[in-house]
């Protein structure tokens, strides 16, 4: 099989040349076995790095024949820059995995493995987080766990080290989503797939590109981009109010006509304003329906625009 690995880049220069000597080792190894056809490339996109990154592609890809390299016009974010590595490069498999190497590259090779026993999809999920911090092993679990609540079909502990096969990649063609979240977007292609588990590793140099803000921001898409549970929540939010404004409306009109308690013109004024908040909290909700569903459907701004390839 001609296979292709992608990496996204986004100021990499301290980790790449060690990353490329690691998966150069790999390739060799693969192509000794068979595994892989000596046409078989290692991608690297550039994802508009301000660093050397680029300028080291270029060294690589000159010195070595399995490294090419893609540069995008400017920072168009992670999953952009992978899904412009996906749709652009060639093979009859393509395997995506983070330039930091915390994946670990062995699985590649099972991968290939599930890829020839019929598997269009190849998952890598992490088994064991410890080399992550306290802090971002307790986000990632929250966010799997509400990603589930919120109706997203996505596979526990993945990321988006993960092969696909042609067939498969020629199918992601037709999603045409501005605002990417790959990870709850390939279960949506079906096809026969698996799963292949390991331990993460610590970064070999350089530092985490996603901050909090970052992380919140990717979560947020993906819920967003995916699922109309958080508009339908505000629907029902609104609809508990307006039964809620019903009851204290009729508490309103008894305590008015039926008591003496009533402060003159109390009911009059409060009356409007349970009614109206209920009905408008309720209409929002249903507005936002329509809303999500328009929104999931006319963005069309390009996804990331090439500058050039080596």
């Amino acid at each position: 099989m001609q296979l292709s690995l992608v990496l996204p880049c986004y100021n990499e220069e301290e980790v790449l040349e060690e990353t490329a000597k690691k998966l150069l080792s790999l390739y060799e190894n693969l192509i000794e076995l068979s595994k892989i056809s000596s046409h078989s490339k290692i991608y690297f996109i550039d994802d508009g790095s301000n660093d050397k990154t680029w300028d080291i592609i270029e060294t690589l890809s000159n010195k070595y024949e399995y490294f090419s390299g893609i540069k995008l016009s400017r920072n168009f974010g992670h999953q952009n820059a992978l899904l412009s590595g996906l749709l652009t490069v060639d093979g009859d498999a393509v395997i995506s995995i983070d330039a930091d190497l915390q994946d670990d590259t062995s699985m590649i090779e099972k991968m290939i493995d599930q890829y020839n026993n019929g598997s269009e999809i190849v998952y890598g999920v992490k088994l064991n987080r410890e080399a992550d911090s306290i802090f971002k092993r307790t986000t990632a679990k929250g966010f799997y766990k509400i990603m589930h609540l919120m109706g997203v079909n996505v596979v526990y502990n993945h990321a988006d080290f993960r092969l696909l096969s042609r067939n498969v990649i020629d199918h992601l063609k037709e999603f045409k989503e501005v605002n990417l979240f790959l990870r709850g977007l390939v279960p949506l292609i079906g096809y026969t797939s698996s799963t292949v588990s390991y331990d993460i590793s610590e970064r070999t140099a350089g530092i985490s590109k996603y901050s909090l803000r970052k992380m919140l921001s990717f979560a947020w898409n993906g819920i967003s981009s995916l699922s109309v549970t958080p508009l339908r929540f505000i629907t029902t939010i609104g609809f508990i109010l307006f039964i809620s404004t019903l009851g204290l409306t009729l508490h309103s009109l008894w305590v008015a006509l039926f008591t003496d308690d009533a402060v003159p013109g109390w009911a009059s004024t409060v009356l409007p304003i349970y009614f109206l908040g209920g009905v408008q909290i309720l209409s929002i909700g249903i507005i936002g329906e329509y809303i999500g569903k328009i929104y999931l459907e006319i963005k069309a701004r390009p996804r990331y625009i090439i500058e050039k390839t080596i």
